[in-house]
C-alpha cells in the first residue's frame, strides 16, 4: 500500500493536496506596476491553480517578449531612418505629425518617435498576459514589417523611380 505511506508522509510534513479555500490573504489585488516591476520581481507566472495564469500581471517576463519588443524598437528605428534618407532625396513625408517633428529638428523627430514607441513597448510588455496586448503587439509588428518593405522598395527602386 505505497499510495497510503505517501499520503502519511505527506500529512506528517504540513502539505495538504487539497486546494486551500480559506480568505484571501492579500490585503489588495497585484497592481499594474509595482516596485518588483522593473527590479528584483518573481512573479514568472500567474497564479498557483490552474487557469489563474491568463490575463495576470506578472513581474519577470519572458524570453520571447524581449525578443518582440526589441525587434518592435529596431523596425522603430529603421522606419525613422529610411524616412530620413526618403526625405533627403526629395520625397514628402505623409504624416503630419511627423512633418510638425520634423520642422523641430531631425532630433526632435527621432527622440519623439523613439520615446513614443518605447512608452508603447513598455506598456505592451507590462500587459504581455493579456490577450488584446498580444494581438496589439502582432499587428503592430506585422505594419512595421510592411512599412520597412515600404521604405525597402522605395530605397532600392523596386516600384521605379519614386525619387530622384
Amino acid at each position: 500500500m505505497p499510495e497510503v505511506e505517501e499520503a502519511e508522509d505527506v500529512k506528517q510534513a504540513g502539505v495538504s493536496s487539497e486546494p486551500y479555500r480559506g480568505p484571501d490573504r492579500r490585503s489588495k489585488p497585484t497592481p499594474f506596476l509595482s516596485k518588483f516591476s522593473f527590479v528584483g520581481g518573481q512573479r514568472k507566472t500567474g497564479g498557483r491553480r490552474p487557469g489563474e495564469n491568463r490575463e495576470v500581471f506578472i513581474d519577470r517576463y519572458p524570453l520571447w517578449t524581449w525578443i518582440m519588443l526589441t525587434l518592435f524598437l529596431v523596425l522603430n528605428l529603421l522606419d525613422a531612418h529610411f524616412t530620413l534618407i526618403y526625405l533627403q532625396r526629395g520625397g514628402e513625408e505623409a504624416n503630419p505629425v511627423a512633418v510638425r517633428l520634423l520642422y523641430a529638428g531631425m532630433g526632435t523627430f527621432i527622440g519623439v518617435k523613439a520615446v513614443g514607441v518605447g512608452l508603447g513597448a513598455m506598456v505592451f510588455c507590462i500587459l504581455n498576459n493579456f490577450r488584446n496586448s498580444r494581438i496589439g503587439v502582432a499587428i503592430a509588428l506585422c505594419f512595421y514589417q510592411l512599412l520597412l518593405l515600404y521604405h525597402m522598395s522605395l530605397y532600392y527602386g523596386w516600384v521605379g523611380n519614386v525619387i530622384s
